[in-house]
């Protein structure tokens, strides 16, 4: 009889442990699922972008006659095993004119205050400290001050690249090529690209603006996740309708895109930001200096 009660305890005592170690281990897989790696973001300015032709914003004439004030702005993503920059403005031959620029098309007037070193500094962080740059397209409100960054990597979509650096565009979209002709360490990409391995920082492939055209996901451990629109939409009212600008380089693609962004900020309940939109811009972390 003591025997059966020593036995009987003894495999008690054994499902007890494993019961143990099995909750353990259940709890460690879901502390580690919930730990996030420690991802600040910093908006910067890159300039200001004055659209005297609102009608270029959409296919139809929903804009003729009106003019509106574009923000333009680059971001630093801190993340513990690196720095991203995302996008980089406008032109820096713009600081310092005494008055704006106006395109010879009269489209738009652009001008820049400060440039990208003294805006890193506001962060304590100088050229050498940026480990990556990516940018949504290769416009010239996008590429600002991208060369000043050549010994980082350039994220880039391999059709965006072929695009913007064929012989074709060398010679009809010179300043284009020319503000990223300097970056030589260059990873291509093929749709989506998780920047740090860990789901926090992810390029998200979202073509028609141009051939390569890209947006970021950030899933910020003090601001939850949100989407980085690129020029996939420029105005609130192009979001809510689906308008397309008229040199989007394919609207269909741009279309689908936008369908495709729209499911993903839902299942990620993700908020979005128009890196256009000056409401947006002023909604977003920016380093102390540039707060107002």
């Amino acid at each position: 009889m003591k025997k059966n009660i020593a036995l009987l305890f003894l495999v008690v005592v054994v499902f007890a442990c494993k019961e143990i170690k099995k909750e353990s281990a259940e709890t460690t897989v879901i502390s580690e699922e919930v730990k996030k790696p420690d991802v600040k973001l910093y908006t910067f300015n890159g300039g200001t972008v004055m659209v005297n032709n609102l009608e270029l914003f959409s296919q139809d004439t929903t804009y003729r006659g009106q003019t509106k004030e574009f923000a333009d702005a680059f971001y630093v993503i801190s993340h513990p095993k690196g720095n991203l920059m995302w996008d980089a403005g406008l032109p820096e031959t713009l600081v310092g004119l005494p008055e704006p620029f106006t395109d010879p098309s009269g489209a738009f007037t652009v001008s820049r205050k400060d440039s990208v070193v003294n805006q890193l500094k506001s962060i304590g962080m100088n050229i050498g400290d940026i480990k990556y740059i990516a940018l949504s397209h290769s416009h010239f409100d996008h590429t600002g001050h991208a060369n000043t960054f050549k010994k980082a990597t350039w994220l880039v979509q391999e059709i965006e690249y072929d695009s913007i650096t064929s012989v074709t565009s060398q010679k009809t979209n010179t300043d284009n090529y020319n503000a990223i002709k300097e970056l030589t360490n260059i990873k291509k990409l093929n749709g989506d690209f998780d920047v740090f391995n860990d789901g926090s920082v992810v390029i998200k492939s979202m073509p028609g603006h141009t051939p390569g055209h890209q947006v970021l996901y950030l899933d910020l451990k003090e601001h939850g996740p949100l989407l980085l629109s690129g020029d996939l939409y420029h105005l609130y009212e192009n979001r809510e309708h689906k308008r397309v600008p008229v040199f989007n380089f394919d609207v269909d693609q741009t279309l689908k895109s936008m369908d495709k962004f729209e499911a993903f900020a839902k299942e990620n309940n993700a908020k979005v930001y128009l890196q256009h939109q000056k409401e947006d811009f002023n909604k977003m972390p920016k380093a102390p200096k540039y707060l107002n």
